[in-house]
């Protein structure tokens, strides 16, 4: 099963062309929220979802002010302990990274900083752009977004490594328009760099 899985794994020069969509993978541990955010996105409501057992996919369109929109080709991967070594089969060559916590489970925080580290590390990921919803907002006792990124140490992720962290909430939508335009902020500012570095040659 896992093979499998990861022999379906996209790339971005895939269907980027035919699409004219940003690919964007989201993972986090299970019970993070990950299908309902996805579901909140695509549907406008809260799912009420079940664990995922390999991934979910969904073509989003996001609106950017007037009448201006962009999609996003968005793969949700499974959180369990041993879907985790596929994720680098889905993120190779994505354009931006959405890893998700729940804000509201603080005792497995430490567990879900070591794997953001160990992905956004990832030799495929240097330099992708790291957006990280601290999801759950609406529970008692969450984390804000400013506890959330110093208990992941976001900070300490790669300088070339564009982040933000923005709380948010399935069951309302708190939270996820904003990131995702902060998301799409990042990644064109990263395709931009390679084109004003060769400017300046």
């Amino acid at each position: 099963m896992g093979n499998h899985l990861a022999d379906m794994a996209p790339t971005a020069s895939s269907f980027l062309p035919h699409f004219q969509a940003l690919h964007v993978v989201v993972i986090g541990l299970d019970s993070a929220g990950k299908t309902s955010l996805l579901y909140r996105l695509k549907f406008k409501e809260f799912v009420q979802s079940v664990p995922t057992k390999g991934f979910n996919t969904e073509k989003i369109r996001v609106p950017l002010g007037g009448s201006r929109g962009i999609t996003f080709q968005v793969w949700d991967v499974g959180g369990q302990e041993k879907l985790r070594p596929l994720w680098r089969s889905y993120t190779r060559r994505t354009d931006g990274l959405v890893f998700v916590v729940d804000s509201a489970e603080t005792e497995r925080l430490e567990e879900a900083k070591v794997e953001l580290h160990r992905i956004s590390k990832a030799s495929d990921n240097q330099g992708v752009p790291v957006l990280v919803l601290a999801n759950k907002q609406d529970q008692p006792g969450a984390l804000s977004a400013a506890e959330v990124e110093k208990r992941l140490a976001v900070r300490e992720l790669a300088t070339a490594t564009l982040t933000h962290v923005q709380g948010c909430s399935a069951v309302d939508g708190l939270g996820l328009q904003p990131g995702l335009e902060r998301l799409y902020e990042m990644i064109l500012k990263r395709k931009k760099a390679p084109r004003a570095s060769k400017k300046r040659r």
